[in-house]
C-alpha cells in the first residue's frame, strides 16, 4: 500500500494526539469523518498503524533514571541470541532491546529509580542473562530529546 498525503498527515497528527476523536482528525486534515474513519481503518489493517499507547512520565512514577546497557555475548549461535532474546523480554525494567552491529551485541535501555536501583536490576536480572561476556553501562545525565513521532 502506498501512503498518500492525506494518509501522512493522519499519522502525523495521531502520533502526536492518538485519544483525538475521528470528528477532530477529519477537521484537522480535511476529509469527511466518514472516508477519514476508513482511512484510519486502512492504516491499522494494513500494519501502519500497530497500536495506541499512553505516554507516561517516568519522573513521576519514581524511574527518573535510565541506563543504557552494551551487552557482548559469548558467541553468536542462533540458539544463544534465541535464548538471551527470550529472557531479556522478561526483564520489568527493560524497556528497548537492540541487536547490534558493531562491538556490542546488544544495546537495551533500561529505567531506574536510581543507581541502587540499578544495581538491584543488573544483579538480578542483567548478570543471569544467558551467554553474557561483557556488559558497559552508560547513564543519561539528562534528555535533550525524546520523541516516539517518525517522521511522515
Amino acid at each position: 500500500m502506498e501512503l498518500d498525503a492525506t494518509d501522512c498527515r493522519i499519522l502525523t497528527v495521531l502520533q502526536r494526539q492518538g485519544r483525538i476523536t475521528n470528528a477532530e482528525l477529519s477537521e484537522r486534515v480535511n476529509l469527511s469523518p466518514s472516508a477519514c474513519h476508513r482511512r484510519v481503518q486502512r492504516l491499522e489493517e494494513e500494519g501502519f498503524i500497530t497500536g495506541y499507547v499512553a505516554l507516561l512520565d517516568a519522573r513521576r512514577l519514581d524511574r527518573p533514571t535510565t541506563v543504557y546497557v552494551e551487552i557482548t555475548l559469548q558467541g553468536q549461535a542462533d540458539e544463544l541470541l534465541d535464548a538471551f532474546e527470550r529472557e531479556v523480554r522478561r526483564v520489568p525494567e527493560v524497556l528497548e532491546c537492540h541487536l547490534m552491529a558493531g562491538s556490542a551485541d546488544y544495546l537495551l535501555k533500561v529505567t531506574a529509580r536510581d543507581t541502587e536501583d540499578f544495581a538491584r536490576i543488573h544483579r538480578q536480572y542483567l548478570a543471569r542473562l544467558p551467554g553474557v561476556a561483557q556488559m558497559h553501562s552508560s547513564f543519561s545525565l539528562r534528555t535533550v530529546l525524546q520523541t516516539t513521532a517518525l517522521p511522515v
